[in-house]
């Protein structure tokens, strides 16, 4: 069963990815760019931790983990620009 949920799992977050993707792609909109460039990265993530468990390596969580600290920190600095027109 548990693997059955994995793949299930897995496909899904594929799914999800490629239309994150097609987003950040079509979308005309700086901060719609923005918002959808998020959601990829943190579908990444999300993808990164199910390969984690899947290979039970615990290096995949480290490498989610800055992942997402640099993608947060990412979002951040791209809507402070797209609001004020300056980082800092």
């Amino acid at each position: 069963m548990h693997e059955v949920v994995f793949y299930l799992a897995f496909a899904w977050m594929t799914v999800l990815l490629v239309v994150g993707v097609a987003a950040v792609i079509r979308l005309r909109s700086t901060a719609g760019r923005i918002l959808a460039l998020d959601m990829t990265t943190l579908i990444l993530v999300a993808l990164l931790i199910l390969y984690a468990d899947a290979n039970r390596s615990p290096y995949y969580l480290d490498a989610a983990l800055v992942l997402s600290l640099l993608a947060f920190l990412a979002t951040l600095a791209l809507a402070r620009y797209h609001g004020e027109r300056r980082i800092f």
